[in-house]
């Protein structure tokens, strides 16, 4: 019987990309870390001997700690979470189980670009649409859940990158953006090892509506004109990103769980129909 304050992997990943998804807390400590440099999908590393400066991160979220194994170092740190009030739980078997589990991502430590004040800071044209609404869900969702994201006049791009440290994102001839007949939703997948079947399949969607093949797949044309829809509704793109979020969410549900579901009316008729 698991433990009254233990998560699963498999439970765990259930809740990755999704809004309800705990802080996941890294606190492998450096040597086992570098020797497996990888994070579970939105993540973030603290050291396991700084449990007050912990505690202030989190802020009163709900919390899972990850150590290597899932032994002394993350049940130690749950429980002293829980002790001070927090809601926190431990991954069973730690970055082993999770790393050996079942359907589960990994991300390369090395391919998340450097902070600005605690969190990764990406810069792209203003007025977005799909790929530039796409794609932040997809980095706070999957990446970084605090990330900021900055919109700029398409000629600003590179100087604000510049000035403020931010990450060029969507623009030409930067590193995150299109490669080929695909687009930055794809190069982000791909950077970061993000290959799961609901994640392709939502990258159809998003790649034939951004570059206007919407033969790739019949949501493609849904998506852009819910995108189009909503940029009229927003003036301040920081808006329309966070309305976006919710859209991105449900889209990656359909994606995960109920891409294989069709609908008609009336609900009998289909049964009618395989009755005859």
């Amino acid at each position: 019987m698991p433990a009254p304050n233990e998560i699963t992997v498999s439970q765990l990943n259930r809740l990755i990309g999704t809004p309800d998804c705990p802080e996941i807390v890294d606190i492998c400590i450096a040597p086992d870390f570098a020797a497996d440099p990888f994070l579970i999908p939105g993540s973030w590393r603290h050291p396991h001997t700084d449990l007050p400066g912990l505690a202030a991160r989190l802020a009163g979220r709900p919390a899972v700690i990850v150590c290597q194994k899932g032994i002394k170092l993350s049940q130690g740190v749950t429980a002293w979470l829980q002790s001070e009030g927090l809601a926190a739980e431990y991954l069973s078997g730690g970055m082993y189980g999770w790393r050996d589990g079942a359907d589960t991502l990994r991300i390369p430590a090395e391919a998340i670009p450097k902070t600005v004040e605690g969190a990764t800071l990406w810069v792209t044209r203003h007025r977005p649409k799909i790929d530039r609404i796409a794609c932040p869900w997809l980095i706070r969702r999957f990446v970084d859940r605090n990330a900021r994201f900055l919109f700029v006049s398409p000629a600003e791009v590179a100087g604000v990158a510049g000035k403020f440290g931010a990450t060029p994102l969507d623009v030409e001839d930067v590193f995150w953006s299109h490669r080929g007949e695909t687009c930055t939703f794809d190069t982000i997948l791909a950077e970061f090892h993000l290959q799961s079947e609901a994640l392709m399949r939502l990258a159809e969607v998003v790649r034939g509506a951004d570059t206007d093949r919407h033969d790739l797949h019949p949501a493609a044309a849904g998506l852009l004109a819910i995108s189009v829809g909503l940029s009229r509704q927003y003036r301040n793109d920081q808006a329309q990103l966070e309305a976006g979020l919710a859209l991105y969410d449900a889209l990656y549900r359909w994606a995960r769980d109920g891409f294989d579901e069709g609908h008609d009316w009336p609900a009998t008729r289909g049964a009618e129909a395989s009755a005859t």
